[in-house]
This record gives C-alpha cells, sequence and structure tokens, in this order.
C-alpha cells in the first residue's frame, strides 16, 4: 500500500505537465496564423497600392 500514493502523484503530475503542454502549444498555434494573415495582408495592400501608383 505504500507505493500507490507515489504512483497517484506521478500520474497527476503527468497529467498536469501534458496541460501545461498543451496549453502553450495552443497559444503558439494562434499567434502563429495571425502574423501570417497580418503578412498577407500588408502585401495584398502594397500590390494594390502600386497598381494605383501606375
Amino acid at each position: 500500500m505504500g507505493g500507490k500514493p507515489d504512483i497517484i502523484k506521478a500520474v497527476v503530475l503527468i497529467f498536469a505537465a501534458g496541460l501545461v503542454i498543451t496549453g502553450f502549444t495552443t497559444i503558439q498555434a494562434s499567434e502563429s496564423p495571425s502574423r501570417a494573415y497580418s503578412s498577407i495582408n500588408m502585401d495584398a495592400y502594397q500590390a494594390v497600392d502600386s497598381r494605383r501608383n501606375r
């Protein structure tokens, strides 16, 4: 019976580490497309501006 609390602590620690890793991954994933989207929009605006300047 002495080993069960250690196993429970290990399972909880692994679960908590998984939550933390998932949280960081989700934050990074949500930031990346917005940056890519803004750079695509800037390229589109520059293309439109260059057509107007001709």
